[in-house]
């Protein structure tokens, strides 16, 4: 058995006001109750420094340039880095990454027990638009402020197994899961801010959203034999809420652990990465039953293109 005792620390709302400093200390008090449970890693969810700035339209977008974080760790976020390696624990969390060239990325990233950063991911999948939309309920405005993530999905060896990182909408996409499954990926660290309320189909209801948090997360986590802890940001942020739901799923697709709440809430789950083994040697043995002679399309367009009408 090779077990990781995963912390999955979900945050209540957080709002404008709130300063990146008083942001980590709730982060820290998550941690601190992390380590009396014994965890490993400590999960933290998308954008964890901060609201969810998207949602706020600016004509300039450079005003909102005071969201990103400029380098990792800093002066806000050292405190967060010093109490992991006094605890000897791991940690995943996102924020807005602004790089020394001037490009804005939603990323996530992950250390080893020691602080020290040993993984980088930055979203590929952003959902919403890029302009003011009068036709929605609130503004989804990812496309505005953030690139397309220029990493792909790398995995890297840490905790005695094979770990990625995903963020909120690549949740919902398999080509996420099955990038990272076909490099061996046993557990996939997933942090996510979603609106409880959707933009566009205001009578969809926070249950069905949530279903389809749970569907997306246990799909990817059944369909590539892997652990998959998806942490939320929730709750009503300046007036805009967002749903909960944090989850651990194991290889076979089970919810093992769920958030009760939409505040800060610890969930801690023993998981042990020997279990991916099953799935990754009988009915998900890639190199025995995959055809990628099937599967070009995939690769080779994006959109939708229906047959000739006949």
């Amino acid at each position: 058995m090779r077990i990781v005792n995963v912390a999955a620390a979900q945050m209540g709302p957080i709002q404008k006001a709130d300063s990146r400093e008083a942001v980590v200390k709730r982060m820290i008090a998550l941690m601190d109750e992390a380590k009396a449970k014994g965890a490993d890693l400590i999960v933290y969810p998308e954008l964890a420094l901060t609201t969810f700035f998207p949602r706020w339209y600016a004509e300039d977008r450079a005003e909102f340039d005071i969201w990103f974080e400029r380098e990792m760790p800093n002066a806000a976020t050292k405190p967060l880095f010093e109490r992991a390696a006094q605890h000897q624990i791991a940690m995943n969390f996102g924020y807005a990454e602004l790089t020394p060239d001037g490009h804005h990325f939603n990323t996530a990233i992950l250390t080893d027990k020691s602080g020290k950063i040993v993984g980088k991911y930055r979203k590929v999948h952003l959902p919403g638009h890029v302009e003011y939309d009068t036709k929605r309920s609130h503004q989804h405005l990812e496309k505005r402020y953030f690139e397309p993530g220029d990493l792909g999905f790398k995995v890297w060896r840490e905790l005695g197994g094979i770990i990625g990182m995903a963020i909120c909408n690549d949740r919902r996409w398999p080509e996420t899961y099955r990038v990272m499954g076909l490099q061996g990926v046993e557990m996939v660290l997933i942090g996510y801010n979603t609106p409880s309320v959707n933009a566009e189909k205001s009578e969809e209801g926070v249950e069905k959203r949530l279903f389809h948090n749970r569907l997306s997360v246990q799909a990817g986590a059944y369909q590539n034999a892997t652990w998959v802890v998806a942490v939320a940001k929730a709750g009503d942020e300046d007036g805009h809420p967002l749903f909960g739901g944090s989850l651990i799923v194991d290889p076979n697709g089970e919810i093992v652990a769920e958030a009760k709440t939409e505040e800060d809430e610890l969930l801690v789950h023993p998981c042990d990465l020997d279990a991916t083994t099953f799935g990754k040697t009988t009915i998900f043995n890639f190199s025995q039953h995959r055809r990628i002679e099937h599967y070009g399309l995939i690769t080779s367009q994006t959109g939708a293109v229906p047959p000739p009408e006949r």
